[in-house]
């Protein structure tokens, strides 16, 4: 009973701390964030220089492990279609090398994935997606990257 109690009391100072907190809810984010880098690994959250690359509204990464593979899915979402251009391969090449060289244990994955998402403005579920999958072995020059 005591363990309830001390989870409902530290919950509501919580709650307290976060509502009198003049701080921007980026800041806050930033600093979930960077516990969330801390976990699973320094360079983990997408740059500002991949989003910047192709004017991305939204990026995200998925890692995933199975027995017979290890993959990054790196989501690129809404860039801006003349950044694109008429080879969005050379661009989603580009994003994997600066992802791969950033991330500190991109050397324990075998492929990455990058996937350009486009979404419409005024119907969220009807969305175009083109995916670019890469060996990581194939940036260990450009990276610097141990191999597997």
């Amino acid at each position: 009973m005591k363990t309830i109690r001390l989870q409902a009391i530290t919950f509501l100072m919580a709650i307290f701390f976060l509502s009198s907190c003049s701080c921007q809810p980026e800041d806050i984010l930033k600093i979930a964030f960077k516990g969330m880098e801390k976990m699973v690994g320094d360079g983990f959250v997408p740059s500002d220089e991949i989003r910047a690359l192709g004017d991305f509204q939204g990026t995200s990464v998925n890692l995933k492990r199975t027995n017979d593979e290890s993959i990054i899915i790196l989501k690129l979402e809404n860039g801006d279609p003349k950044l694109l251009g008429e080879y969005p391969e050379v661009l989603a090449r580009k994003c994997a090398e600066i992802y791969l060289r950033d991330f500190e244990n991109s050397e324990n994955y075998e492929k990455i994935v990058v996937q350009f998402i486009q979404t419409d403005p005024f119907n969220p579920d009807n969305f175009a997606m083109q995916e670019h999958e890469f060996q990581t072995k194939d940036f260990l020059e450009t990276t610097n990257l141990k191999p597997l």
